[in-house]
């Protein structure tokens, strides 16, 4: 057992940062304003107009010597995973890397349990940050972060067939910060 500790406090060490790599200045607050935990309500918008409504949790950190913010969204949270089917598991994360030479962020998202990797870029629109890609079969996908507050947010995927003139609300994450 201590092997096995050193090696997760090894890993966690190595991975994890305190705050932004100073070479990569303010731009890092775009992600990095959600450093930390957060309780989220969790409501998916299926084809046939029903809701379904659960709760979740995300945290964010600092990683690679601050150059870089990871995130691990869990739904149904840790506390509530007993017995949980495919279809509303997420058990993720998502590495956010900015590129100076773009002004925008590259977007690594992975759900072992769905299967699911998305590849997307992000930036700010307004007040909101959207991060895009498009599905093999060319829809085209934006998770949204809006609504964004020092305590609170709003994330919502979406899809539209119609390169964006309209959009199918497909997931939102209403986020409250957990208390310190």
């Amino acid at each position: 057992m201590t092997e096995r500790l050193a090696y997760v406090n090894g890993f966690l060490e190595t991975l994890s940062f305190d705050g932004p790599a100073s070479d990569r200045g303010p731009k890092m607050m775009l992600y990095g304003q959600f450093v930390g935990s957060w309780d989220l309500r969790v409501v998916d918008h299926e084809p046939d107009g029903s809701r379904w409504e659960g709760t979740g949790e995300v945290h964010f950190g600092w990683v690679l010597e601050g150059r870089a913010v990871q995130d691990v969204w869990i739904s149904p949270p840790r506390d509530a995973r007993k017995n949980v089917s495919t279809k509303r598991n997420t058990y993720g994360t998502t590495l956010r890397v900015y590129d100076p030479k773009i002004d925008a962020w590259h977007i690594l998202w992975t759900n072992p349990i769905t299967q699911t990797y998305n590849t997307m870029i992000g930036r700010k629109i307004g007040d909101d940050i959207v991060q895009e890609y498009r599905d093999g079969d060319g829809t085209l996908n934006q998770w949204v972060f809006s609504e964004i507050t020092p305590n609170s947010f709003h994330w919502i995927g979406r899809s539209s067939n119609d390169g964006g003139k309209s959009w199918n609300v497909e997931t939102e994450f209403f986020a409250r910060r957990k208390e310190t």
